[in-house]
Order: C-alpha cells, then sequence, then structure tokens
C-alpha cells in the first residue's frame, strides 16, 4: 500500500556548525539547512511518502538554500509562501559526544509570521495526517494562527505533534501552559527525553504518558537516545532498542525518528482518522522503522536523513 500525503508546517532553520578557522581571530562555519519540521519532511519525502510542506521561505541566501534542499529532497512546497523577512539562523557546537548546543537569532525572522489569510488557503483534503510542533506553535504572532490551522486539520486528518522544547528562544513554561490544549487536538505526541525534562520535571516517562492520555493523545512515543523510545497506546507500553551506530552527531535524529514513525503507519494505511485500527504490533514496527531511520541520521553530520535505500540496506542488520 502506498503511504498517505502527509503535511508538515513549521519553521526552516539555517543550521551553522562551528569548525576549525583558517587563522586567529576567526570562526568558520558550515551552513546546512534544518530545523525540525523541515526535518521531518525531508526525511518523510526520502523515505517514499508524499510530504508537502507548509512554510514561510525567505527570499534570503539561506530561503534560496532551503528551497533548494527541500525540493531536491522530493518536498512539495506548492502552498509556501514567499516571505519578505529573513531566514532563521541557528549557531550550533558540538560537544565531544555529538550533541548540539545551540544559539539561536531569531528576532523578527520569516518562521513567526503566519496569518489566518496564508494558512486559509491550504487544501486538506488530500492529507492523511498533519504533522507539527517545535516552535511554530509558541513564536508569536504566527502561533496563535497555527493553533488554530491544527483545530480544522483534526477534522479530518490525524495530528501529529513534536514539542521540540527550545529553552533559549521560549520559556518551557509557555509550552506547558498550552499543552493540555495541544492534546486535546492531538493523535500522536512523539518527544524526546530533554523535552520530557523541561515539559514535567522529576516525571517518569510512564507517568508522563498517562498525563498525556488523559488529556487527550492516544500515541505518545518517548525517544531516550542511546536507551531507544518507549511507546504508550492508550496506557499500553512497550521498549524498543535503538540500532547501533557511530555516533557523528545526533542532529536531526528525533524528526527523522518522527519521520520514519509515520512513515511506516501511513504505509499501512493506518494514518487519516484518531488511529483506528492501530495496535500495539504495528505502533512496535513503525518504532522499529523509526530507529533504523534515526541511526542512519546520526551516522553522518548535520540533518541529513536517509533515503528509503538506505534504509532497507540496514534493515538486514538490525533484525528487521
Amino acid at each position: 500500500m502506498s503511504p498517505s500525503r502527509i503535511t508538515v508546517l513549521g519553521e526552516c532553520v539555517a543550521d551553522a556548525f562551528t569548525e576549525p578557522a583558517h587563522a586567529p581571530g576567526e570562526l568558520a562555519l558550515r551552513v546546512l539547512p534544518g530545523g525540525g519540521p523541515a526535518n521531518t519532511a525531508v526525511a518523510l519525502a526520502r523515505l517514499g511518502t508524499p510530504a508537502r510542506f507548509l512554510a514561510r521561505l525567505s527570499g534570503d541566501v539561506f530561503g534560496r538554500l532551503f528551497r533548494g534542499h527541500l525540493e531536491a529532497s522530493g518536498v512539495d512546497l506548492s502552498c509556501a509562501v514567499a516571505a519578505a523577512e529573513p531566514s532563521t539562523l541557528a549557531v550550533a557546537e558540538l560537544d565531544a559526544t555529538g550533541q548540539a548546543a545551540y544559539s539561536f537569532h531569531a528576532q523578527n525572522t520569516a518562521d513567526w509570521q503566519w496569518t489566518s489569510d496564508e494558512l486559509a488557503r491550504v487544501d486538506l483534503s488530500g492529507t492523511a495526517c498533519v504533522h507539527t510542533g517545535s516552535l511554530a506553535l509558541v513564536r508569536e504572532p504566527g502561533g496563535a494562527v497555527v493553533e488554530r490551522f491544527l483545530e480544522t486539520a483534526a477534522e479530518r486528518a490525524t495530528v501529529s505533534v513534536d514539542p521540540n522544547v527550545r529553552p533559549l528562544l521560549v520559556d518551557p513554561e509557555v509550552y506547558r501552559a498550552r499543552l493540555a490544549r495541544w492534546c486535546a487536538l492531538t493523535d500522536i505526541l512523539r518527544l524526546s527525553s530533554d523535552d520530557l525534562d523541561l515539559l514535567l520535571p522529576g516525571t517518569s516517562p510512564e507517568r508522563a504518558c498517562d498525563t498525556w492520555h488523559a488529556a487527550g493523545v492516544r500515541l505518545v512515543v518517548i525517544t531516550l537516545g542511546a536507551d531507544g523510545a518507549l511507546a504508550s497506546l492508550d496506557g499500553a507500553r512497550l521498549r524498543v532498542p535503538a540500532v547501533a551506530t557511530r555516533v557523528v552527531d545526533t542532529v536531526g535524529a528525533g524528526d527523522s525518528f518522527t519521520a520514519g514513525l509515520l512513515h511506516h503507519l501511513g504505509a499501512l494505511g493506518l494514518l487519516g482518522g484518531r488511529l483506528d485500527g492501530v495496535g500495539l504490533d504495528e505502533v512496535a514496527e513503525a518504532c522499529r522503522f523509526g530507529a533504523r531511520v534515526a541511526a542512519l541520521t546520526c551516522s553522518v553530520a548535520g540533518p541529513n536523513p536517509p533515503w528509503r535505500e538506505q534504509v532497507e540496506q540496514l534493515a538486514p542488520a538490525a533484525g528487521a
């Protein structure tokens, strides 16, 4: 069965990675297109899912980089907005384990300026799933507009949210204050253990799942880095191990996991409603697939998710 079309809404961010400079007093940067929602859209398209990306793309040098990267990966940009504002820039410094620490340049940039008119033009009739999250849901003035768009999308499509909390840009309290509203609209909540620590400090993953189920989410998946992932479907839980890989960096790994999860559920024909027909076996399969996609992303520099052929080549070694 062919994967269902997924519409992703959110930001594109220019990820600038520090590199050794050529002379004292200089800082060299390697700029790659990124941003959680953009990474997810690229990963979906490379896996073979028809992926449409709702973004506000600047006409500056970074915006042109985003557009080329997205189109080369097969992402549909027919509903993207040509924005007058500049692009968002994130400077990432990697530690010895490949973990990235970010500083952001995001004031008055294109990603957060959504208007109701821009999103009212989007036709969702062919969309089985709408995925969003990260800063698009909390940065103003566009955050409230995106939230209303989700309310409309929930009437006809599966809704997936990745909070991707960025405390350097938005106080986690803002996420906590809005999370209950998102859960009431959301079928799939995928987040990291870092997100969990910021949203519900001191809460176990299992208890957090129960909290979000009570708020309305059917499927919660918490990725735990090298410890794999915990998935909870209406309170029934399972653990999926991580796939062993040589880690270059972890940038985009969570976004790739989300894409793998959604791609697999879509390929099974399980998106398009309130996850009717989804059982723990299907969730386990989708999480194992997502773990393979994430492992391949960790094995290369930057947010560079794999193509479907690469994932298929990894499958025998992963025991799938």
